[in-house]
């Protein structure tokens, strides 16, 4: 393989690790730092054990799964995929970081879509590789996975932040809302995963 072949296949398992690390530094300064408002009160320390869990979830099982085949048909990791499914993780610090969800009023919900249309990407590139026939089968399996995962999320939400907070008021619109922009960035990703 010539040098710019195994650079380039490099790359995507460099930008993954590179998105992994950004969390994880923006994490623990969130975590340890002490007097920065935009971190208050949003279960930081927490997130710092369960956002690097969460995006390590995917990559532990694919190679779970890799480790029963024997060696010569061990398939290539899917880093790209890996990439996809760890990114909404570092848009979500980020935007804690820069106090993004209380300066910018539009913020959270362009988070729900595109942060599910990115999750359920990397996940479809991992359906995609069953090869699903019929093809709409493969979309809906996107998009049902992302719909379920917003639920989740929305039940984390509820249960770490809302059921003892002070947005009682205004949970319910604003989770069905989540919810059916996570699941529309879900369904986008299906008709990419789909289309390629």
């Amino acid at each position: 393989m010539a040098p710019s072949t195994r650079a380039g296949s490099r790359l995507p398992a460099t930008l993954t690790a590179t998105v992994l690390g950004a969390t994880v530094a923006q994490l623990a300064a969130a975590t340890f730092l002490p007097g920065l408002e935009q971190f208050e009160g949003k279960a930081f320390g927490a997130r710092l054990v369960a956002y690097p869990a969460m995006m390590l979830l995917v990559p532990g099982l694919w190679w779970l799964a890799a480790r029963r085949r024997p060696a010569g048909d061990r398939p290539a990791a899917p880093w790209a995929a890996f990439g996809w499914v760890m990114l909404p993780f570092l848009v979500d610090v980020t935007g804690n970081t820069l106090d993004l969800y209380d300066r910018v009023w539009w913020w959270d919900d362009a988070n729900h879509l595109v942060n599910w249309f990115f999750l359920t990407l990397g996940l479809g590139l991992l359906m995609a590789r069953a090869d699903v026939r019929p093809r709409w089968a493969l979309w809906l399996a996107v998009t049902g996975t992302g719909a379920a995962l917003a639920i989740g999320w929305e039940l984390g939400e509820w249960w770490t932040f809302i059921r003892h907070g002070t947005e009682l008021g205004t949970a319910y619109t604003d989770t069905l809302g989540d919810e059916t922009l996570g699941t529309l960035g879900a369904a986008l990703a299906g008709l990419v995963v789909v289309r390629r």
